[in-house]
């Protein structure tokens, strides 16, 4: 069984960094069939546009609509950040959980996800905190791929904001490139 978790917890933490590999460093569009990005997408846009569709005024209904992609997108990387802490959870427990607590006792698997937690934010409040070789070395792989993990979802914002902007021009202009009204060919 604590195999099996082992398993799952690598399979989870590999699916999110790959994930967010292709989605913030790989500069072409990938086409796997399986992407976690995608399948998040695809499910949150359609309670999304469930939840515009009885908006009678167009306008009010685009204006919903048009919160959707910085909303997700900020929804995708809480969903990454969920995924890695629940999967360095079901690796500690794995190992035994091999974790002390300031109020002693047994530790559960809730210890074992507020330890992933504070370690993949890396707060290390202290409170809870590794007592083998192994689950220290697995809370500094942790805290080591928090912040960089952290560190490029971050720097990947400007670039996003960027690109928003110039097809935000480039939709402005639209019209002036068109006429007014819009023709097919224009003089």
């Amino acid at each position: 069984m604590r195999i099996a978790i082992f398993a799952a917890g690598v399979l989870a933490i590999a699916i999110v960094l790959w994930d967010a590999f292709e989605i913030v460093v790989l500069p072409r569009t990938v086409t796997r069939r399986f992407r976690l990005a995608r399948t998040y997408f695809k499910w949150t846009w359609r309670g999304w546009s469930r939840l515009a569709h009885p908006l009678r005024s167009e306008g009010r209904r685009e204006r919903v609509l048009s919160v959707y992609g910085p909303l997700s997108l900020v929804g995708l990387i809480a969903v990454w950040a969920s995924v890695l802490v629940t999967g360095f959870a079901m690796l500690q427990w794995s190992i035994g959980s091999r974790l002390q607590t300031l109020a002693g006792g047994s530790v559960t698997f809730a210890d074992d996800v507020y330890m992933s937690g504070t370690t993949l934010f890396t707060l290390g409040l202290g409170d809870v905190h590794p007592v083998s070789g192994a689950a220290r070395l697995l809370t500094v792989a942790e805290s080591g791929l928090g912040f960089g993990f952290l560190a490029l979802v971050i720097a990947y914002f400007p670039v996003l904001y960027q690109s928003f902007s110039r097809r935000e021009v480039r939709l402005t202009l639209l019209d002036a490139w068109a006429g007014s009204p819009p023709a097919a060919a224009e003089a």
